[in-house]
């Protein structure tokens, strides 16, 4: 990509794309480059949410290792 979005620029961009490749409003010439970019905007996409779903893994391991989470039952 272009540069760096965030995850609700690129998936609203996807949304965009699709929603006009489903209305039709595509030409065959088109075609082609808009399903490549939304090649690149789904890869986007799904890297940002895997490094957010490691980011709150981590912290959520962290608040383990110290001890805080749910109470112990006894």
């Amino acid at each position: 990509m272009d540069k760096s979005y965030t995850y609700t620029e690129a998936f609203d961009e996807l949304q965009t794309i699709v929603s006009e490749i489903e209305r039709g409003e595509i030409s065959v010439d088109e075609l082609s480059e808009k399903v490549k970019r939304a090649t690149l905007l789904i890869h986007a996409c799904k890297a940002k949410l895997t490094t957010t779903e490691a980011e709150v893994s981590n912290i959520l391991a962290g608040l383990a290792d110290d001890g805080v989470g749910p109470a112990e039952e006894g």
